[in-house]
């Protein structure tokens, strides 16, 4: 099964949800043209880490920022990923991703588990509890965002789920893009799944972001990788790749869990 997928790489303004939904509304006319299927965006790609001003900007994941992107996915016919600021009730707020369809349907609504203390977001946000795993008909895909990439363990549990590709909407800054590509290739390789991965470009409160976002195939090979400025990139996937590795190099049989604890 063929999947065309859109990274939209943009330069995230503080601050700003108008000037950024303009630019996701460019990319996502221009993937949609390009015939993507879904198209993903960064990491609090409306906001940016405007966190002290987060409770100005959370809503519903029915209304607010989360309903104006549900309307573009219906109004294109594309699918639309990106995590936005949230209210998750109580007064906390959430780093949410929400997978929109086609047909503007929310499919899944994750919240960031793991909190990045170096950019304060345990001291702002409320972490999630729980993974995502979406149904669609290109197979199961997982839900998770920017530093979750560090934790082997949140992708190992969505590979054993029956995930065959996990989606990472990401602000990942300089001068750490040495990990951000060792790690994505490690978390495909070692889970023999793709990794769909947009990451943001531009400079927020002194920090720079590199880009790079990009496609892991099962074997951890690059299909596709953004340089450091706002771009749209698309590329095709063969979901069947992922049974063919899985087939060739069947670590899911020869695992022991008895002997990890």
């Amino acid at each position: 099964m063929k999947l065309t997928i859109s990274l939209g790489q943009i330069d995230v303004k503080l601050g700003d949800p108008a000037a950024n939904l303009t630019a996701v509304q460019e990319m996502t006319a221009r993937a949609a043209g390009q015939g993507a299927d879904v198209v993903v965006f960064p990491e609090l790609w409306s906001t940016g880490y405007d966190l002290e001003n987060g409770a100005k900007y959370a809503t519903d994941t029915d209304t607010g920022m989360f309903a104006t992107v549900a309307a573009l996915a219906q109004a294109h016919r594309i699918a639309i990923l990106g995590s936005c600021l949230s209210d998750l009730g109580s007064g906390r707020i959430g780093n949410t991703a929400v997978y929109f369809d086609h047909t503007g349907h929310a499919l899944g609504v994750y919240s960031k588990t793991h909190l990045f203390r170096l950019m304060d977001e345990d001291q702002y946000l409320a972490a999630g509890d729980g993974r995502t795993l979406i149904e669609t008909t290109w197979g199961h895909l997982g839900l998770s965002i920017c530093y979750d990439l560090r934790f082997p363990e949140l992708f190992r549990a969505y590979a054993l789920a029956g995930a065959h590709l996990v989606f990472l909407p990401s602000e990942w800054p300089h001068p750490r893009l040495a990990h951000w590509q060792t790690l994505l290739r490690a978390r495909a390789i070692e889970n023999q799944m793709f990794l769909v991965a947009c990451n943001r470009v531009g400079e927020s409160k002194g920090t720079h972001f590199f880009g790079h976002s990009c496609i892991i195939d099962p074997w951890g090979e690059t299909v596709i990788e953004g340089g450091e400025t706002a771009e749209l990139l698309t590329a095709t996937i063969d979901m069947a790749q992922v049974t063919a590795v899985r087939a060739k190099i069947p670590i899911f049989q020869d695992r022991r869990p008895e002997v990890y604890g």
